[in-house]
């Protein structure tokens, strides 16, 4: 069970959280998850360079240690790198000290402030500690592409219908993800394309938002 569109009481519960990045410009935030892995990531590079897009790759500390030359790749394209834990810990079923030195060891491999917990599950007591030492990253919308019981054409509309200025999408550059996001994400690109839309980074936007916030 998961919600594609995140609703506002939640994000409104975590505001400590970045769920969006409020625009009045035609922008777009495109995440990927769970990478870099040499069977998925480098279509993923490929597709977002026809279109012109950047993104934001939040990678598992064990994949960039097994294919360093790859999330090279992803930071020399000039897309942004984000730490995703090293072992793709969910954070309720993982006891504090184990999920934090995970964590930190995940962010000295990806070397990034940005943190997405896996599955988007975090402790009140683990998002805490995280929340003073990194920029938690959440979304506002969730593409469903792991989601093997739906189609190819579900999956693409998840996006489209919920996609808004300033939206924090989720894919995943995995192998579970693979059928779905090769049939979307060529398709969102170039539906927001021909609407104007622009496809940025997390990084800096995400600084200025923090600052927006306790301005």
């Amino acid at each position: 069970m998961y919600l594609v569109k995140t609703p506002q009481f939640i994000s409104k519960l975590f505001p400590n959280f970045i769920w969006n990045i409020p625009r009045k410009e035609s922008v777009i935030y495109l995440t990927f998850d769970d990478g870099p892995i040499p069977e998925v990531t480098p279509w993923v590079l490929e597709t977002l360079e026809q279109y012109q897009a950047k993104a934001t790759f939040f990678c598992v500390g064990d994949n960039v240690k097994k294919y360093p030359s790859l999330f090279q790749e992803v930071k020399d394209k000039g897309h942004v790198v984000g730490n995703h834990t090293f072992h793709h810990l969910n954070g309720w079923q993982t006891d504090n000290v184990t999920y934090l030195r995970n964590v930190r060891k995940g962010a000295h491999a990806v070397r990034s402030e940005l943190f997405r917990p896996p599955y988007g599950k975090l402790k009140p007591s683990q998002a805490q500690f995280l929340n003073r030492h990194y920029r938690i990253v959440m979304w506002d919308v969730l593409s469903g592409d792991f989601d093997q019981s739906i189609t190819q054409e579900q999956c693409l509309q998840n996006v489209i219908k919920n996609t808004q200025k300033g939206s924090i999408v989720v894919f995943h550059d995995s192998l579970k993800a693979e059928k779905n996001l090769k049939y979307v994400l060529p398709k969102v690109l170039k539906h927001f394309k021909e609407k104007g839309y622009r496809f940025e980074v997390l990084e800096d936007n995400a600084k200025m938002y923090k600052k927006r916030k306790t301005a």
